[in-house]
């Protein structure tokens, strides 16, 4: 797929940070195809960065899982195949369970309000299939929870995780496979929980709200 010529950036960030923000981005949402050989002098041109950040960022994705880089040979983006939808979604989803469950002794009566917003959000977006908005606010939501813990460890674990996994979405997404009531159903649960101040139905139904889609996107590759 051709790199886009029309890149800006609203925020003032290294070279770097450019190149790797935006090639990290392009992965995630399948502007960069699974497979698909990556060339610097091109990217370093769309982005408008020297060489030099754009390996730089390379190194940091290939850390990541995003792209694999072969001495002497081609950098390319990673494929997805089948046996890596359990192998992400499966520590996420206990990861994001145990955060519910932290959360729910933690949660402000504020917290509950803002998490009510995020979901309305994130349902408006199925309704209207805007798959971007459909991952942002998921992810809003889910990282909103991890805020809430505030445990570094389990941020730093999930962090790239779901950041896969909203590769995974997109792909699943863009085939018309737009989540259902489901899932609006599911995060308002967690947060009825949450008011309840019940940690381990919160992480019940954390872990259900990964495992059920887990299952779909499995289905379906």
């Amino acid at each position: 797929m051709p790199i886009p010529k029309n890149y800006t950036s609203s925020i003032r960030l290294t070279a770097k940070e450019k190149a790797f923000r935006q090639l990290q981005s392009w992965i995630i949402d399948g502007t960069l195809e699974p497979g698909e050989k990556l060339y610097d002098a091109e990217i370093a041109e769309a982005i408008g960065v020297s060489r030099t950040p754009v390996r730089e960022a390379f190194q940091l994705l290939e850390v990541q899982g995003f792209i694999e880089t072969y001495r002497g040979r081609d950098t390319r983006v990673t494929t997805v195949s089948k046996e890596d939808v359990q192998t992400m979604y499966l520590p996420l989803a206990s990861l994001q369970a145990l955060a519910a469950q932290l959360a729910a002794t933690a949660i402000t009566e504020e917290q509950i309000a803002t998490l009510n917003e995020i979901n309305a959000s994130y349902k408006q977006a199925i309704y209207d299939k805007d798959v971007p908005k459909i991952v942002e606010m998921d992810s809003q939501f889910h990282t909103f929870i991890l805020e809430i813990v505030d445990n570094p460890y389990i941020i730093n674990f999930t962090s790239v995780l779901q950041l896969h996994i909203q590769r995974l979405e997109y792909i699943f997404f863009k085939q018309q496979h737009i989540p259902k009531e489901e899932s609006i159903d599911e995060h308002e649960r967690i947060v009825q929980a949450f008011v309840q101040k019940n940690g381990k139905l919160a992480a019940e139904i954390m872990e259900q709200n990964w495992l059920r889609p887990m299952k779909e996107v499995y289905q379906l590759m």
